[in-house]
């Protein structure tokens, strides 16, 4: 199975009055995960869209252990828990990396579709792409 890892620095602006990072930059910092992943596969999102291929968030799902904290070094592994023809599921690892505490761990689940808004099967319509996430699962 294949780990991507992205390097964060927690930012002041992604922390709240108690000085920990508000929960809703989870969501954020699992989209730059999911895009550096991608990146890895050897296209951009926006590469994926020009295809016409579309991945929107379906389910979303995060615990928190810990918080994050200002100026905390983390890292965001993403990692492929399912892969259908119409359908992925993306694990996530929010780790501080001075001490290598997992502070949360997520999921989503996204469908494939067109620029119509259609789903569509990935393994039919863009096997290239098909074959790419098969081989990271």
């Amino acid at each position: 199975m294949y780990v991507s890892e992205t390097k964060l620095k927690v930012r002041y602006v992604e922390t709240d009055q108690m000085g920990i990072v508000h929960h809703s930059n989870y969501y954020a910092w699992f989209e730059v995960g999911r895009g550096d992943f991608i990146q890895k596969l050897g296209m951009s999102y926006s590469d994926m869209e020009k295809k016409g291929i579309m991945m929107p968030l379906v389910e979303t799902y995060c615990k928190y252990h810990e918080g994050a904290k200002y100026e905390d070094d983390i890292v965001i592994q993403t990692f492929v828990e399912e892969l259908s023809p119409i359908k992925v599921i993306f694990n996530y690892n929010v780790i501080r990396e001075v001490d290598s505490k997992v502070l949360a761990k997520g999921k989503t689940t996204q469908t494939f579709i067109n620029k119509d808004f259609k789903i569509i099967n990935l393994k039919k319509n863009h096997n290239d792409l098909w074959e790419k996430l098969q081989q990271l699962k």
